[in-house]
Order: C-alpha cells, then structure tokens, then sequence
C-alpha cells in the first residue's frame, strides 16, 4: 500500500464509524432481540444450559466460540443496563440496551478495519506515481470499508457480519503473505465463531494440502507427490484440532455435542428463508408455483390435491413442491458440492497462488449460496468482499463485481422495509455503486469497457424492480392480496444476475486453466 495511506485509511474508517454512530436509533430487526437474548443466556445461566435454554424462541445456534464472544459482552452489557441480562426479559429494549448492543457492533468492527488494512497493503499497486483516487489500495479500502451490504445488514438490521468478515479478511491476507499456519488459524476461529463459513472450507482445504503441505511442483506445474510432507499436515491438523478442542471441548466433555450440533444445523427450517435469497431455489420454486397455476388452470391438476403452501409469506418451513420434485437437504448437498468441484479441481491441478485460492473462495461461495440449503441473502456477501481483492486488479473481475455487487446488495433491500429507511437504502446503495463504477473504470481504463452493453441493460432494470417494489406495489390492491409479491420479483431478478455472475467467473477460470496452442 502507498507509504502516504497513513493519512487517508484512517479518514475513510473514522468516517464510515460515524456514519454508523447516525444508525443508532434506526429501524432493526428480530436479531437485535436473538443477540439480546443470546447474551442473556451466556450470562445468565451455567454453561450446561446454553444450547439447551429455550425461553424464547430465539435459541442459541451459533458455535461456542461466539458464545463466549456473547458472554465476554455481556460482562459489558451489564454497566449499561443489567435488565437485558435477564431470559424471561424477552423483547427488552431500553435505550441503553439499544446503545450497548449497536455500539458492541460498531467496536468489533475494529477486527475488520485492522482486515481491510492489511488486504491493502496485499494489493498490487502499478508502478509510478498516481493520484490517490486512481490507487487500487484506496479503491480497496473504500469498497470494503463503506461496502453497502454490511452497513445495512450490521448497522440498521443488527447482526456481527464485519467482525466476522474480519477474520476471513485476515486470513486471506495472510495467505497473500504466504502465511499459510497463521492464515489456517484464522479461519479455524471464524469457523468455531460462525459455522456458515464451512462454504469456502473447501477452498481452503484444497488449497493448504496443494500449496503448503506439498512443497514443490513438476516443471510442467504437475503435483510432485514425493514433495509431500508430513510435518506440515500435522501442524496444519494440529491447529484446527486445538482450535475446535477449545471451542467444543467442553460440551463434548458434557456429552452435549449431539445437542449442539442440532442446534447448529436445523435441517427442519426448510429448503429457503423468509427473505428468499436470490439462488437457483428461488427461480426453482417460482418455476413449480407457475406450473401448479398453470396445470390448474388447464384442468390437468386438482386445486384441492395440491401440497398446502403459502406463497405470500416466505417458506420457512419443511416444504413439498407441488410439480417439481421436492428438494431435500441430501440433494442440495450434492448439487453444492458439483458447484464447486470444478474451482476446487483447478487450484488443484493448476494452482496459481494465493489469488488462484481467492478465486477458488469466491467460486466456493457463490456455489454454496446458488446452491446450499435455507440460505439467507446476508452470505452474498461472502462472495462479493473477497471479489473486491480481484476487482481492482484485474479488469474482467471489476466487471464481475459490478455485477454481482449491484444485484446483492440489492437483493438485501426486502430485509429494511419501513419507510423511514426508504431513502437510506436507496442513498447508501446509490453511493457506493456509483463509486463502484467510476472508481473501477478509472482503474482499468486503458483496458476497455468493464461491463458489454447487454449486462448494463440488465443492471439498469434493476431501477424498474425497484420503482415497481418500493413504490407501485404498495400502493397497489395487489398489496394485500400478494404481500410476498415484491420479495419474489427481487428474488427472481438478482437471482439472475448472482447466476451469471457465477457462470461468468467461472468461464473466467477455464479460460485461465486452458493449455495454450503451440
């Protein structure tokens, strides 16, 4: 990173830690009361009871380590207000609980601006000097610091993402370095802190056995299996195990692991979330939806003999489609794991560095999300801030971002959807694309146009989604009679787009892989 950032990466997290401080009194959602109650039980009762307690019906069901992350706040939260602190107090949400719990987030942000510098400073800057909006490390740093996404999700819905994401920044950046134990460790703790990393797990998998505990490579880049070596896999196994003896040694010393890994992993909530994440059982459950209307009104299917499920509220329970097969939690298995096997393969066979890795975690996390089980739209996310990394080094990547940015981050509008945060969405999402756009143009402008003109059209129509959503159908009769009508268009068309984002990364990736002509 340029020797100057000293002067402009703290301006850029001090002013988007202030801006946070304006969301303060903002709209927020049934997390605020999940993390309240969360940190309710960890205080409240002993350890054998965590995964257990069931007063409200937001249960623990993260990992132990963002338990005691939960009960080391809690030792916070009670210089605030010690009310909150208390199970049966379901709901509670005093003024002070509300600046405990929103300032708790803004803190342990640090964790991912300490991420976001030490990803900069990865970056690959040209040579020469250049105007600091011209640098790809401040493009970085504002495009992870004032991502859309995370603002919204963290600091008006309420949840912990950047602080998470900190730890998976961190550990990509020290693969970056060649760091490779420190980069495992890292992600083992994300994992033990929040479980739905485990969809790039196997990029890191991968990556770690080929890269590191293979130490060399066959002229023609070919795996040299002699190279193998042992000691590595151990220290490498080594950490992830003391990593996960910490996290769930004692419930498994309890004989509770069975309970919590029930809780971890609740197969019964159904194949997609309230907020329909814009994947390919989205477009899966719009398609049998229409052949069940259509099928009736052609007299060849029976209203009456049709599974009973509700189109107008999201499907968050365990669901039977009505045409098409019904899709289990085996199958969406399956289907992930064909997803990703391709970006896997590559870093396998043709492994290009820690940013062949990136690659690969970005295909991972994009494959899990279109394919994985009761996705919620906040895992975009996992996809679009490592993808930043690739955007401002390399041309077709930033066209891929655009992409794929513009349509998931706006998929994440359904999750505010009181008008007060009406013009703070559109603002926000407004900002930090239109900088998207020009900063990543201005970067790669000798190289020609980021996006083809038909992908622009399709971005565009996003504005009518929105128009269409946010105005004319609450305005409209079809409001009451199709509520969930808004969330499934939004649903439908960035499914699209988060698809062929996907497609297109990996079109990018073959090409990459391809044995040139002699």
């Amino acid at each position: 990173m340029a020797a100057d950032s000293g002067s402009w990466f703290p301006a850029l997290a001090a002013g988007v830690s202030l801006l946070k401080c304006l969301f303060i009194n903002a709209y927020r959602s049934t997390d605020f009361e999940v993390h309240r109650n969360w940190l309710a039980i960890t205080h409240s009762l002993p350890v054998s009871r965590w995964y257990y307690e069931n007063t409200s019906e937001w249960t623990l069901d993260y990992p132990p380590l963002f338990a005691w992350f939960e009960f080391g706040l809690s030792h916070v939260a009670r210089h605030f207000d010690g009310n909150m602190l208390q199970v049966e107090n379901l709901n509670y949400a005093s003024p002070s609980t509300v600046l405990f719990q929103r300032l708790s987030v803004i803190v342990s942000d640090v964790v991912f601006i300490c991420a976001a510098r030490e990803c900069c400073r990865r970056v690959r800057e040209p040579k020469g000097p250049r105007d600091v909006w011209n640098r790809p490390s401040f493009v970085l740093a504002v495009l992870l610091l004032w991502n859309f996404g995370l603002l919204i999700v963290d600091h008006i819905h309420f949840q912990y993402n950047g602080f998470l994401f900190g730890f998976l920044l961190l550990s990509v950046a020290k693969h970056l370095q060649s760091q490779h134990l420190q980069g495992a460790l890292l992600f083992a703790i994300l994992l033990n802190l929040k479980h739905i990393y485990l969809y790039v797990a196997p990029a890191y998998g991968i990556y770690l056995l080929r890269s590191y505990c293979f130490t060399q490579d066959n002229k023609d880049g070919s795996i040299r299996w002699t190279s193998f070596s042992p000691l590595r896999l151990l220290a490498l196994g080594g950490i992830v195990a003391s990593v996960c003896a910490l996290s769930f040694g004692p419930f498994i010393a309890m004989g509770q692991l069975p309970q919590v890994l029930s809780r971890l992993f609740p197969f019964k909530r159904g194949l997609c979330h309230a907020y329909w994440a814009p994947n390919i059982w989205a477009l899966y459950n719009v398609l049998d939806k229409s052949l069940a209307v259509l099928g009736v009104r052609l007299k060849l299917l029976e209203e009456a003999e049709l599974p009973q499920a509700s189109m107008t509220g999201g499907l968050v329970q365990e669901f039977e489609h009505a045409v098409l097969p019904s899709v289990s939690p085996s199958i969406t298995l399956v289907c992930t794991l064909l997803s990703v096997l391709p970006a896997a393969a590559s870093i396998w066979l043709r492994p290009r560095g820690a940013r062949g890795f990136l690659r690969c975690l970005v295909l991972c996390a994009l494959g899990s999300f279109m394919f994985g089980w009761h996705v919620h739209e906040k895992a975009i996310l996992i996809a679009i801030l490592p993808l930043s990394i690739l955007a401002v080094e390399n041309r077709e990547d930033a066209g891929i971002f655009l992409i794929l940015s513009t349509t998931g981050h706006y998929s994440l509008f359904p999750l505010l959807f009181t008008p007060a945060e009406l013009p703070i969405k559109v603002t926000l999402m407004l900002m930090f694309t239109i900088f998207s756009f020009a900063a990543l143009r201005k970067l790669h402008s000798a190289q020609g146009s980021l996006l083809h003109p038909l992908e622009l059209v399709y971005l565009l129509g996003l504005v009518a989604v929105a128009i269409g959503c946010e105005v004319v159908l609450p305005l409209s009769p079809w409001q009451q009679r199709l509520p969930f009508l808004p969330l499934l268009m939004t649903s439908v068309y960035c499914a699209a787009g988060v698809f062929y984002a996907f497609l297109r990364l990996y079109a990018r990736l073959l090409r990459r892989n391809k044995p040139k002509q002699l």
